[in-house]
């Protein structure tokens, strides 16, 4: 791997709006911009999984949209049906039902709703009033401010990564930035 190439920056930082698993304290955060109707980022997530469990308390991970709503009808409303399941402290569960299964269209996403055990009401409410619309923007503003062209997208300690999208490729690179941290 070639770690001497100029690579894209991420623009901005990790806050408290961001969806984040792992310890602030972390060597290493990985930012992943991702569409959940997009089969490569659907494919990365088991990846993204184990590299987790892998790296114990040294990564952070973090999620942020980026719905490719011209090729992925369903998309936009993904990324909102998680936001609403955030909203009732549930994005995870979302976030990975929407990773794992097969169907996505409105009502996969009540049913998905209701077998993580949300507040069905408050969750289509939610969906209804579009009340996560700008969140979804402000990570797509963020992903196009980085260089995001598609997803999934990753960055390591603000690095993009472009290389392979396997276990090991991504876990030779975290472990790269992990020894390359600049103080």
């Amino acid at each position: 791997m070639d770690h001497d190439l100029p690579a894209s920056r991420l623009v901005g930082t990790v806050d408290e709006r961001d969806h984040v698993q792992g310890p602030a304290s972390a060597v290493v955060t990985l930012v992943e911009y991702g569409d959940y109707q997009c089969q490569r980022t659907r494919s990365a997530h088991p990846v993204v999984t184990r590299l987790r469990h892998l790296s114990g308390d040294w990564l952070r991970f973090v999620f942020r949209h980026f719905p490719r709503t011209d090729a992925h009808e369903f998309a936009e409303i993904a990324a909102e049906a998680a936001e609403a399941a955030g909203a009732q402290n549930m994005f995870w569960e979302m976030h990975n039902y929407l990773m794992s299964r097969r169907e996505l269209d409105e009502g996969s996403l009540m049913d998905y709703a209701e077998e993580i055990g949300l507040d069905l009401d408050r969750f289509e409410a939610d969906l209804e009033k579009g009340i996560y619309k700008r969140r979804i923007k402000e990570d797509i503003a963020s992903g196009n401010a980085s260089g995001v062209h598609r997803t999934p997208a990753f960055f390591m300690n603000g690095i993009k990564f472009d290389g392979a999208l396997t276990e090991e490729g991504m876990l030779e690179a975290l472990e790269y930035a992990a020894e390359n941290v600049e103080d």
